[in-house]
């Protein structure tokens, strides 16, 4: 491993520290940064993820994707947790933490609105970090594009309804632009670079692919660290303003996390799915497409709702947990193999 590799975790708490220090130093930068969006995708933000998961694009190989449906057990891990397990856990988990033990510090029209980002986060599946997540425990980078293509096809019908039923509401818009968007940039047009970057190396040399890969892992981590620096830049003033609030939010959705980690660990473990398929598929489940959540959160109950700021806490609180289970799958090596 290299310098920022084996110290990623101190590096994403630097920038953590630098994105909330530089946003209450300058907000207007920040907010420009921030406006560059289109359908709730910030363009930047979708510049530096392409830096992170383009290296992971490139490994790729076509003619093997036909092997992937002969292992079918991750992708039926990754989807039982997905729509069968995740949406209705964190709903739970909103409603103890919020209509029961926060009771006595969160109004009740707080603690719904509350409630109704956590589920949104919990029905939103990952398409773009998923790929950094499988990078960093060596993940089959075949089988987690077919793992992401296929939740991203269900999220298409199963997303609305299930939300639905959960918040109780009868008229939830799917922000189809967001969905569409977010698929095009963070799937499809890294997906085509790589495929004709490696098309290009493999003809140069029978070297040329690996040494390539190998200069770029370096720029990944660095797109990491400057995402984590603009997402809490974003949240800067949110984040000193109301830190109870934000710590109080912030308890069931790291809770949920490792749930559905552990559960997921337990899954691969049971299914006796190798180290590189059952990571990705521990990982896939626990994140979150904050982009498509925040987007609903605002439409359905306004920008400044207790809704939208659950949603945006999710995206805080992300980064650092996926890391300390990237850190678990990691050391847990080939041992996911074995019941």
């Amino acid at each position: 491993m290299g310098l920022f590799e084996r110290y990623l975790t101190v590096w994403v708490a630097l920038g953590i520290a630098a994105g909330v220090g530089l946003g209450l130093l300058m907000p207007g930068t920040f907010e420009v940064i921030a406006a560059l969006e289109i359908a709730h995708v910030n363009l930047v933000v979708a510049v530096l993820i392409w830096v992170m998961i383009y290296p992971m694009m490139i490994q790729i190989d076509w003619s093997a994707m036909k092997d992937v449906g002969k292992k079918p057990r991750g992708l039926a891990l990754t989807l039982v947790v997905n729509w069968l397990i995740k949406p209705f856990t964190m709903a739970a988990l909103g409603v103890l933490f919020f209509h029961y033990l926060f009771a006595p510090w969160v109004d009740p029209q707080s603690a719904s609105e509350y409630i109704a980002g956590m589920i949104l986060l919990g029905v939103a599946p990952c398409t773009a970090m998923v790929f950094v997540w499988s990078q960093l425990v060596r993940g089959d980078a075949n089988y987690t594009l077919v793992q992401v293509s296929v939740n991203d096809l269900i999220m298409v019908f199963a997303f609305a309804p299930i939300a639905a039923f959960l918040l109780g509401v009868t008229d939830l818009t799917v922000p189809w632009q967001t969905l569409l968007l977010s698929t095009v940039l963070y799937v499809v047009l890294p997906l085509a670079a790589g495929m004709a970057t490696r098309s290009m190396l493999t003809h140069r040399s029978d070297h040329a692919l690996g040494e390539f890969v190998a200069r770029l892992k370096p720029w990944s981590v660095v797109g990491l660290i400057a995402t984590v620096v603009l997402l809490f830049g974003f949240q800067a003033q949110t984040i000193v303003a109301k830190p109870l609030i934000i710590g109080l939010i912030a308890i069931p959705l790291i809770l949920q996390t490792y749930g559905i980690f552990f559960i997921s660990w337990w899954g691969a473990r049971l299914l006796k799915l190798p180290h590189q398929i059952a990571g990705p598929a521990c990982l896939i489940g626990t994140s979150n497409f904050f982009e498509l959540a925040v987007a609903v959160a605002i439409s359905l109950f306004g920008l400044n709702s207790g809704a939208a700021l659950a949603t945006v806490v999710g995206v805080l609180v992300e980064v650092p947990v996926m890391l300390s289970l990237v850190w678990l799958v990691n050391r847990a090596g080939d041992r996911l193999e074995r019941t």
